[in-house]
C-alpha cells in the first residue's frame, strides 16, 4: 500500500473513532446536566465522573490503535489493540477505584450511569457509516476487478 493510500485508510478510521468519542463526551455532559437538574451537584459530577471513566480508557485505546507503527503490518495491529485494551480496562479500574476512594460525597448510581450510557454510544459506532461507502472507493472497485 503506497503513502497517499496509507493515510487515506487512516483517516478514514480516525473519524469514526473520534466521533464516538466526542458522542461519549456529549452525552456524559447532557447526562450530567439531567443529573443536576433533578438530583443536585453531587448527582451531577458523580455522572460526569462516570461518563469521563469510560471516554479516557477509550481514547487510550483509539490512540493506540491509529498511532503509525513501524510495521505497518497486521500483526502489529493486531498487538496494538491487545495492548491498547489491556490498557483500557486497567485505566477504567484505576479511574474507578479513584474515584471511590477520593470523591466524597459520591452518588454511585449516577456514576454507573454516567458510565454505563457512556458505553452505549460506542454500539452506535456499529451504525455510523462511512460518507464514501456507496461511492466505490479505489479498494472497493479493485475488489471488484478481481485484483
Amino acid at each position: 500500500m503506497d503513502g497517499k493510500a496509507a493515510e487515506r485508510s487512516r483517516a478514514a478510521f480516525v473519524n469514526p473513532l473520534l466521533k464516538i468519542l466526542l458522542a461519549q463526551l456529549a452525552l456524559s455532559v447532557a447526562l450530567a446536566a439531567m443529573f443536576w437538574g433533578i438530583s443536585g451537584s453531587v448527582a451531577a459530577y458523580s455522572a460526569l465522573l462516570g461518563g469521563l471513566t469510560c471516554v479516557i480508557p477509550n481514547a487510550f485505546l483509539a490512540l493506540r490503535l491509529v498511532v503509525p507503527r513501524r510495521d505497518p503490518g497486521a500483526g502489529a495491529l493486531i498487538r496494538a489493540a491487545y495492548i491498547g485494551e489491556l490498557g483500557k480496562l486497567a485505566l477504567t479500574v484505576l479511574m474507578f477505584g479513584i474515584v471511590f476512594a477520593l470523591v466524597k460525597p459520591l452518588a454511585a448510581g449516577a456514576l454507573f450511569a454516567g458510565f454505563i450510557a457512556a458505553q452505549l454510544v460506542t454500539f452506535s459506532g456499529f451504525l455510523m457509516r462511512d460518507e464514501h461507502r456507496g461511492s466505490g472507493t479505489e479498494a472497493e472497485q479493485r475488489n471488484k476487478n478481481g485484483e
